[in-house]
């Protein structure tokens, strides 16, 4: 294997040089287990841990590696080595961190095209969709919707809901397929790139993980159904992994995730809703919130039916949402920077009381 199969390419040839990392090995994370890493690199796969001055050094959960990451590394043994350098990233997907204050979880990392997966039959929700595209926009990633279970739904409904995607969401590819009868693979096993890498973000129990044993031609994952009792996803990948597929492709399977928090929504707002973009350029004032202002050319399209109800709903919520992060972020700064000058105030104490 070369390291150019692992989806190594100029951008990352270049970083390593500017970064200075000379001779060292580089490698890609393809999983993690509570800060301890499984790289990869053209001589096999090591699991690895990061040095203590990476781990002094990380202000954030962020600054720690992920999924996808291209790492300097050294090899002490047939098995193990050390992280002591994370290349620059070409994109990050990022979600609001599930009970944390103001704190980002990195989904994965040097991605280059995202599935958004949802289950055709009780799963299916447009606003998720456009949630999920959010934060693949913001991300820099491409967004591709993919239908699963196809299979449990008529073909004149299943034409429906693509007819009803392509009419809110444009110029997006949608894929759909079934896990059991493998029907609509060969559309996704086209669209595919070698070298290029591929990540599944999704509800629990839509069928990523079927979809990826079955792109890989191995039982890599578990499996499980619908929970009869709550309609929803039982969680069955608890890590996030990547595959190298036979066709050369490179896939990050994730958690199932129930809560889509975006965190960056700015620019991939405007290109998810961008009937609603093209219509904020010619409200009268330039900081518009399309609420309630006069002179809001986001309201007067909505009146006259030219803007979708439901996704200027969706739109004005995941701003908000966004706002309030940023807000949250903010806090959770200045509280930091407080406890900080406690801190230091009470060593400065504890220091004088020893010297007396």
């Amino acid at each position: 294997m070369k390291i150019e199969d692992l989806g190594y390419n100029e951008f990352f040839e270049k970083r390593r040089i500017e970064n200075k990392l000379g001779d060292a090995e580089i490698g890609r994370v393809v999983a993690e287990h509570k800060e301890r890493y499984i790289v990869k690199t053209p001589d096999g796969e090591f699991e690895a841990e990061i040095t203590g001055n990476l781990r002094f050094s990380a202000a954030r959960r962020e600054d720690y590696p992920a999924v996808g990451d291209w790492v300097a590394l050294n090899v002490y043994d047939a098995d193990f080595a050390i992280i002591h350098a994370i290349l620059p990233r070409l994109s990050v997907i990022s979600r609001q961190a599930v009970g944390k204050f103001g704190e980002q979880q990195i989904i994965a990392a040097n991605v280059d095209y995202a599935f958004i997966l949802q289950a055709i039959d009780r799963d299916f929700n447009i606003n998720r969709i456009e949630r999920y595209m959010t934060i693949c926009y913001s991300s820099k990633v491409n967004p591709i919707i993919v239908l699963t279970k196809t299979d449990l739904i008529p073909p004149d409904q299943l034409q429906e809901k693509v007819e009803y995607i392509r009419q809110r969401i444009k110029n997006i590819p949608v894929v759909t397929i079934s896990n059991e009868t493998k029907e609509g693979y060969e559309s996704l096993i086209n669209i595919i790139e070698k070298g290029k890498t591929y990540c599944m973000l999704g509800s629990s129990g839509v069928g990523k993980s079927s979809l990826a044993n079955n792109l890989s031609g191995k039982s890599l994952m578990k499996t499980d159904t619908i929970s009869d009792s709550t309609g929803k996803g039982r969680h069955v990948t608890s890590h996030r992994e990547l595959l190298v597929l036979d066709n050369g492709g490179i896939l990050i399977d994730n958690p199932g995730m129930r809560e889509v928090g975006v965190v960056d929504a700015t620019d991939g707002a405007a290109q998810v809703f961008d009937e609603i973009s093209k219509f904020s350029m010619n409200c009268k004032f330039h900081d518009c919130t399309h609420t309630s202002e006069i002179g809001c050319a986001v309201l007067e399209a909505l009146e006259k039916g030219e803007i979708n109800n439901s996704a200027y709903e969706n739109y004005l919520k995941i701003v908000k949402e966004k706002a309030f992060f940023e807000t949250s972020v903010l806090e959770k700064k200045k509280k930091d920077k407080i406890f900080g000058r406690m801190l230091k105030e009470y060593h400065k104490k504890d220091i004088k009381g020893t010297r007396s």
